[in-house]
């Protein structure tokens, strides 16, 4: 059963950079816990084992990227991190070049259609087999993210969300994660709050115990689910 949480303080105008707006909330009302440090050294440990692993499969990508669609071979975006630092999440481009300025007019599922319409070949097999996420694990050795977390988040889209649901900013006491509870569980059809649940869940309740399982779970879809998308993918691609 998750723990209570704190009251909610009243939620601060958004009127500058969010690091500003709600570092001190998430400091004050829901600091850190003793095993967060046991699950940093974790990411740590994990991250840079994976990264040497997979080196010469990232190597062989990069060149992939660059040779099929031209540069550049990491797409990086801004997003909201531990405490209201805004950091660069790295991820392997998988759209064409200068696809999000073509997408930014368009919302729902309109961008889902032009999204996959800019996918490269390359891109759609990254995705499908969630290879193209790999790159956030140097995010993880540098502290930016952790591997089990909240989503990340954009800013400006993060700032809306504060004003929208007022606990929203309780997701910032800890890393954003390449994989957590909210990934694993929501729908298309679920609210933002209701997404904002299963986060605050695995807030109150992380554990090492609770890490270990959520990544557990994470490699066996994501496995399942690769086979199947990369089949289809290069089905696709024919």
């Amino acid at each position: 059963m998750a723990r209570a949480l704190p009251q909610t303080p009243p939620v601060v105008p958004f009127d500058g950079p969010l690091g500003e707006v709600y570092q001190e909330l998430a400091r004050s009302s829901l600091g850190p816990r003793r095993v967060d440090t046991a699950l940093r050294l974790l990411d740590i440990a994990i991250a840079s084992t994976a990264l040497i692993v997979l080196a010469p499969e990232m190597g062989a990508v990069a060149v992939t990227v660059r040779l099929s669609s031209g540069s550049p071979v990491l797409y990086r975006g801004a997003r909201v991190g531990r405490f209201g630092r805004v950091f660069t999440m790295y991820k392997f481009r998988t759209l064409e070049p200068d696809a999000e300025k073509r997408l930014g007019p368009y919302l729902g599922a309109e961008l889902t259609r032009r999204t996959e319409q800019e996918l490269t070949s390359i891109g759609r097999v990254l995705r499908a087999s969630h290879f193209d996420e790999v790159p956030q694990l140097f995010n993880v050795v540098r502290g930016d993210m952790s591997i089990v977390g909240p989503r990340p988040i954009r800013p400006a889209f993060y700032a809306e969300l504060c004003e929208e649901i007022p606990q929203y900013w309780q997701r910032l006491v800890v890393r954003p994660g390449m994989t957590g509870l909210a990934q694993l569980r929501v729908t298309r059809e679920m609210t933002w709050a209701e997404k904002l649940g299963h986060d605050l869940e695995y807030l109150a309740d992380r554990s090492l115990g609770l890490y270990l399982r959520v990544i557990g779970a994470t490699a066996l879809r994501v496995g399942v689910r690769s086979v199947r998308g990369v089949v289809r993918a290069l089905r696709e691609g024919r």
